[in-house]
C-alpha cells in the first residue's frame, strides 16, 4: 500500500468515526457539572479532527481544498444554499417532525436539552463550525476519498450516509438520527449532482442555526 493510499485510509478513519467516538465519549461525561466547558472540550476535539484531515489533504495527499469539493463560489452557490435550507427547513423538518411522533421514534427535545442554557454566542459558533466541519468530513473528504478508492460516489456516498448517521445516535436517540439518514442522503445526492459542498455547507449551518439557536431562544422567550 503507497504511502498516499495509507494517509488516505487514516484520513477516511478519523472523519468519518472520529466524531463518532468524540460524541459517544462526551456522553459519558454529560453528567460533569460544567456543561459549558464540556462542550468546549468537545468543540476543541472536532478542531482537531478537523485539523488532521486537512494536515493529511495537504501534506500527504498534496491534495488542494477542491479535491475535497470546496470550489470557487458565487451567486449560484449561495442560491442553491438557500433552496437547500428551505427545503430542509419548510419540508424535510416538518415532514421529521411528524414521523418521529407518528412512529414514537423520539424527538430531538433530548438532544436541544443538552444545550440549553448554553450562550446563544456560543451556540452560534458551535453551529457555524458544526456545519463546515460535518460537511468536510462527511461530504467532502469521506465521499471523495472512498470514491477514489471504490471507484463509485453512490458506494461512497452510501457509506458516508451510514456512519454520518450513526453518529449522530450518541447525542440524539436513534430515531432523530435516522432523520439524518435521510437529509444526509439528500444533501449527499445533491453534492454527488453539483460537485459543490459550499452550497451544502450554506444549507447545513442556516437549518441548524434555525433549529437549535433561533427557535429555542423564541420559545425561552415566548416568542413562540
Amino acid at each position: 500500500m503507497s504511502t498516499n493510499v495509507t494517509a488516505t485510509v487514516i484520513g477516511l478513519v478519523i472523519a468519518l468515526f472520529g466524531p463518532m467516538l468524540l460524541a459517544i465519549a462526551g456522553e459519558r461525561f454529560v453528567s460533569l457539572q460544567s456543561r459549558f466547558a464540556l462542550h468546549v472540550l468537545a468543540m476543541g476535539g472536532y478542531l482537531a479532527i478537523v485539523a488532521s484531515v486537512l494536515f493529511i489533504v495537504f501534506h500527504y495527499e498534496r491534495q488542494s481544498l477542491l479535491s475535497i469539493g470546496v470550489r470557487p463560489f458565487g451567486w449560484q452557490t449561495i442560491a442553491w444554499g438557500l433552496a437547500l435550507a428551505a427545503f430542509f427547513m419548510y419540508a424535510f423538518a416538518p415532514a421529521a417532525y411528524w414521523a418521529l411522533a407518528r412512529f414514537n421514534l423520539g424527538s430531538f427535545d433530548l438532544g436541544l436539552a443538552k444545550s440549553a442554557g448554553l450562550p446563544v454566542w456560543y451556540l452560534t459558533i458551535a453551529v457555524i463550525f458544526g456545519g463546515i466541519a460535518e460537511e468536510l468530513l462527511y461530504r467532502g473528504y469521506a465521499i471523495e476519498r472512498i470514491a477514489t478508492l471504490t471507484g463509485s460516489y453512490w458506494l461512497a456516498g452510501a457509506i458516508s450516509v451510514v456512519i454520518f448517521g450513526l453518529a449522530h445516535v450518541p447525542v440524539w436517540g436513534w430515531g432523530p438520527a435516522l432523520t439524518t439518514v435521510v437529509s444526509g442522503a439528500a444533501a449527499t445526492a445533491f453534492y454527488i449532482w453539483q460537485r459543490d459542498l459550499v452550497a451544502i455547507i450554506v444549507a447545513h449551518v442556516i437549518t441548524d442555526f434555525a433549529g437549535i439557536v433561533v427557535m429555542p431562544y423564541l420559545a425561552r422567550t415566548k416568542w413562540l
